[in-house]
Order: C-alpha cells, then sequence, then structure tokens
C-alpha cells in the first residue's frame, strides 16, 4: 500500500483499531513471557531447593535414630 501522510499510516486504511490493537498485544505478550518463564523458573528451582533439603534432614534424622 501506498500512504500519503503520517496520519493514513496510523489509520491504516480504517484498520488502525485492528492493527495498532494486534500490534500492541503481540509486543506485551513478548515482553510478558520472558518474565513469566524467568518468575516460573524461580518457582521451581526453590521449590526442589525445599524439597532437598527436606529429604536430607529425614535422612540425617533417620541416621541418627538408627
Amino acid at each position: 500500500m501506498h500512504w500519503n501522510s503520517a496520519s493514513e499510516f496510523f489509520a491504516m486504511g480504517g484498520y488502525a483499531f485492528y492493527v495498532w490493537g494486534s500490534l500492541g498485544v503481540t509486543a506485551l505478550a513478548l515482553l510478558l513471557e520472558p518474565i513469566l518463564v524467568a518468575r516460573r523458573r524461580h518457582n521451581v528451582v526453590t521449590r526442589l531447593q525445599r524439597e532437598l533439603r527436606a529429604e536430607e534432614l529425614e535422612a540425617t534424622a533417620a541416621r541418627k535414630s538408627a
């Protein structure tokens, strides 16, 4: 397409709401995904560390009582 002015470009031939809304939602998803993945990873690592400590405490307690 050919636009004669910046306002025509931003109007996108009458589809501006759809075009810019889609661009905005996509940009938001691309920004949030790494943040959410990092948070999920942190939660999993924390949970695994907790489970490991609990297993170590159980093993220590079992050795002491044996």
